[in-house]
């Protein structure tokens, strides 16, 4: 009997080659090549065909002039939140990706939007390949009543899942998770790179053909990606991301890809015993417990997609007992620090080399953009000398390697937050300051805007 061929894949960009190496030669990636079989000449892909799901594709090449466009359709599950991640809703037949690290919540989650959708009067399937149906039965118990709607079924052969939705026709799928689901055609083991890889293209010619919506729930790696080939998170309509500490109250849900709404939307959520709970104010949420008065914190204004969030930004500056100063950065930069604080000693003569600094995002957010420069410098000028900044006091903006303050984008929607949260007092670019005068579309007359054009001129604030 000849031995069947096998091949290795790329994890993270799928690339073949008959021989392991140390380094892709698509991605340049290195250690990501693992074997798998070889579908082989004369073999095909072991995921449906479209004519065993009903043809789904057109028949010939069409001009786009002469496709009829449609009225977008879109299924409101009952959480705010969630909607405004997806975009404004479920876009029926789409296929989308959950990711995050056990225990933050993905399971719950989708059991949560279960509930809401089948007291709609829509099927729903629940497919779990971890739990047993009795397993989800008790979790279900302590978020809340459950009609008729819903359907779990433990199982982790495709073809007997193919089955189940036949049987039941169900207007949303939830597979839980990915890696635990098997196609019996294909010679891996569950999770690989070849079962995840025809798994995953089988849910979406489902999804297309059906019109159905079909959630699948990824695990993630130690690095935070979803497990397995990266071409996963490309054959997906939507990918949303949990993130946030499981030990922590809350949990920020990221839009990282979608193809029907805007990306790097979130919606924030608090772990309750009744399950996840929608966080209507996150700025009032995220600055709860803030201490006034206190050298070294600062409010700044963050942009995540199209929301602003309020959030604090703690610094604590002292003289090193090391040789070389400890820098530490929670929730932002750490490159990014170290960069300011060259810039404070060289620009403004402040002397940084001998001091220990941590710099630390309150709240376990993560924020990477450069707007949050500013106030990273009043917290650590705050800090260093020991003074803290007038209450009702909010800063954003961007510093260059010579100390000037740059414009920032969605400077309106900034500052409109701040005067949503009660704020009287902005610090801000002067280039911003004066494009939100002159559109004259928000009402600042409550509100204080201070324009500064180098770093310099926050000294002047303590």
């Amino acid at each position: 009997m000849a031995k069947e061929k096998t091949v290795f894949f790329c994890k993270e960009c799928g690339f073949e080659v008959s021989k392991w190496q140390g380094q892709c030669p698509g991605c340049h990636a290195w250690n990501t090549l693992v074997e798998a079989p070889s579908l082989g000449k004369g073999k095909k892909s072991r995921a449906m065909s479209p004519a065993a799901l009903g043809q789904f594709r057109a028949d010939k090449p069409a001009r786009l002039n002469e496709i009829e466009s449609q009225k977008e359709c879109r299924l409101t599950t009952g959480m705010s939140e969630l909607d405004r991640v997806l975009g404004g809703g479920i876009v029926p037949g789409s296929l989308i990706l959950v990711g995050g690290d056990p225990g933050i919540g993905k399971s719950t989650l989708l059991l949560q939007v279960c509930r809401l959708l089948s007291d709609k009067s829509i099927k729903v399937l629940y497919v779990s390949g971890e739990e047993s149906a009795r397993q989800i039965k008790m979790r279900a118990e302590r978020i809340g009543k459950f009609s008729d709607e819903l359907y779990l079924y433990s199982e982790t052969c495709m073809g007997t899942i193919l089955q189940a939705v036949e049987q039941i026709q169900p207007g949303i799928l939830i597979v839980d998770s990915i890696q635990t689901i098997f196609e019996e055609g294909v010679d891996a083991a569950p999770g690989s790179v070849s079962q995840v890889r025809e798994v995953t293209g089988t849910l979406l010619q489902l999804a297309k053909s059906k019109n159905i919506t079909v959630f699948i729930v990824g695990h993630v790696t130690k690095e935070g990606n979803v497990a397995g080939p990266r071409m996963l998170e490309h054959m997906v309509d939507t990918v949303l991301y949990f993130e946030g500490d499981k030990t922590a109250m809350y949990r920020i849900l990221r839009g990282v890809k979608n193809r029907f709404g805007s990306t790097n939307e979130v919606g924030v959520f608090e772990m309750r015993n009744q399950g996840l709970m929608e966080v209507p104010d996150p700025s009032a949420f995220m600055l709860e417990g803030r201490l006034e008065h206190e050298a070294g914190s600062v409010v700044a204004c963050t942009m995540e997609g199209s929301r602003a969030f309020l959030i604090e930004v703690q610094a604590l500056v002292c003289q090193t007992n090391f040789p070389m100063p400890r820098r530490t950065a929670v929730g932002t930069d750490f490159n990014r620090v170290n960069l300011l604080m060259a810039v404070l000693e060289k620009r403004l003569g402040i002397r940084m080399g001998d001091c220990d600094a941590y710099v630390n995002v309150a709240g376990g957010m993560k924020v990477m953009e450069p707007a949050l420069d500013l106030a990273l410098v009043a917290a650590l000028l705050s800090s260093h000398s020991g003074q803290s900044l007038p209450d009702g006091t909010l800063l954003f903006g961007e510093v260059g390697l010579v100390g000037e303050v740059r414009a920032v984008s969605q400077a309106e929607q900034r500052v409109a937050e701040a005067i949503k949260s009660g704020y009287d007092r902005c610090i801000l670019p002067e280039s911003n300051r004066q494009s939100i005068l002159k559109a004259g579309n928000l009402d600042v007359s409550g509100m204080k805007l201070a324009g500064i054009k180098h770093i310099r001129e926050i000294t002047n604030l303590f």
